[in-house]
């Protein structure tokens, strides 16, 4: 009897009830149209600006879903500096960093271009720039190796087996036949049914030594750009999968070790996407309203510091600091003393940047959002 969905004798021929999807697709339908008509009220500037906070939200998201936590401003660094955004104070990012961002961006802004074995040997290749991952030497921009590829939890000795890949054997003929289906999908099928299907089958195909979950999510966003037929993508997948990240494990691994019938895999899967444009409805609020901020504060002067600080705050969401800024949270962001801290911080409210919040050792500031 075969335990993986892979070993069925059908593979890859994917079954699902239209009828119990009619619901959730029509749902998530709603919720991307609302999201791309707010879209359309973005000027370019904004909208570059709406781009970097997704493609920030993206990055930290995908990265922390595998247990890998990327600093702040280096992302924020590697965005702007991909995107033409002023970089001033931010620094200079690490090649990982540079090269997750360089994937989305490719599968993104290339979602019309096709998808090769050596576009994702590419992109494998980007995330692992030093041939290393963590401190394991991996194989990079090439299949995994022959030993069997499992996804397990649980101390040595006693691991619990989640999910086991396709052999070695056969794996090219595995990855070309999910690319030619990525590049001549079945006529009729919705997209969004395109991208959970793409995810779930190059998840189940493994195909690298490691980073194939990013890959997964990389193919999913490429997968909805190409079914807005854009490539500004307005809402993070990867930042919902990762707030429901046992969910998104659990879904997956009841999925691979059932037979073809992917229905409860679609369910979920269009849920989430509703959510993620739920969500990113906020980020774009957020995206209006910092600009509006900086349009009545473009002759404020304000330092460096204090800009990347009010940056911060405005950003909450993204990494930023949430509850508010005191002192102590200025002196470490900014490298600075308590009593310069103090000084910089009063003057922002002196300018009307900032409110404060509480007093002695409770006070705090927050953005002032109205003038």
């Amino acid at each position: 009897m075969p335990h993986w969905i892979w070993q069925q004798a059908d593979w890859p021929k994917f079954r699902w009830d239209e009828r119990a999807l009619l619901t959730p697709l029509a749902q998530a339908r709603l919720k991307q149209g609302k999201l791309l008509g707010l879209k359309g009220l973005l000027d370019a500037g904004l909208s570059d600006e709406a781009r970097a906070q997704i493609l920030i939200e993206e990055c930290l998201n995908t990265s922390a879903i595998e247990g890998e936590r990327f600093d702040v401003d280096a992302v924020r660094s590697s965005v702007a500096r991909h995107l033409g955004l002023p970089t001033a104070g931010l620094p200079r990012p690490p090649r990982a960093v540079d090269g997750l961002i360089e994937v989305l961006l490719d599968a993104t802004g290339g979602f019309d271009r096709p998808l090769t074995p050596q576009r994702l040997f590419g992109w494998q290749a980007a995330l692992f720039p030093t041939g290393y991952s963590g401190l394991v030497e991996i194989r990079t921009a090439s299949l995994r190796g022959d030993a069997p590829m499992r996804v397990v939890s649980g101390r040595a000795g006693r691991e619990k087996v989640h999910f086991e890949a396709p052999p070695r054997d056969g794996l090219e003929r595995e990855l070309q036949a999910f690319i030619d289906w990525c590049e001549h999908p079945p006529a009729g099928l919705d997209g969004l049914l395109f991208a959970g299907l793409a995810h779930l089958w190059f998840v189940t195909v493994h195909p690298f030594e490691d980073g194939n979950g990013r890959l997964a999510r990389a193919i999913t966003d490429m997968a909805l750009c190409r079914d807005e037929a854009q490539p500004l993508r307005m809402f993070s997948l990867s930042a919902r999968i990762m707030h429901e990240r046992d969910a998104y494990y659990t879904a997956l691994e009841r999925t691979q070790r059932g037979d073809l019938d992917v229905t409860d895999w679609l369910q979920w899967f269009l849920a989430e996407v509703a959510l993620a444009c739920e969500q990113a409805e906020v980020t774009v609020a957020r995206v209006i309203a910092k600009a509006r901020f900086w349009l009545r504060h473009q002759g404020t002067p304000i330092n460096e510091r204090q800009r990347k600080a009010l940056n911060r705050l405005l950003d909450a969401g993204e990494g930023g600091f949430e509850g508010g800024m005191n002192t102590r949270k200025y002196a470490s962001l900014n490298k600075t003393s308590r009593a310069t801290a103090y000084r910089e911080l009063a003057d922002l409210v002196g300018k009307g940047c900032l409110v404060q919040t509480g007093d002695g050792r409770s006070t705090g500031y927050e953005v002032c959002w109205e003038g």
